[in-house]
């Protein structure tokens, strides 16, 4: 029984039958983050911090979007 796989087993993967498995989750993850990007600079008035949550969106792929989404959008109104 082999227990160490390499690098050099990466070659006998066909990538084209794993495309469909990833693709979508790449997808939505796409649109997740255009989303809450988009909706973060339409308001950016209102919203606090939008270096912060920009840089959350893009590198915290899919968990990124999602916080904005839920502890973001808080809106600080002016006074």
């Amino acid at each position: 029984m082999k227990l160490h796989y390499g690098w050099d087993e990466l070659k006998n993967i066909d990538f084209m039958e794993v495309l469909p498995i990833i693709l979508p989750f790449a997808v939505v993850g796409l649109v997740l983050i255009l989303i809450a990007l988009i909706d973060l600079y339409q308001h950016r008035e209102t919203r606090k911090n939008i270096l912060m949550w920009t840089l959350i969106i893009l590198f915290c792929n899919t968990i990124g979007p999602i916080l904005y989404f839920a502890a973001g959008r808080k809106d600080d109104l002016p006074s």
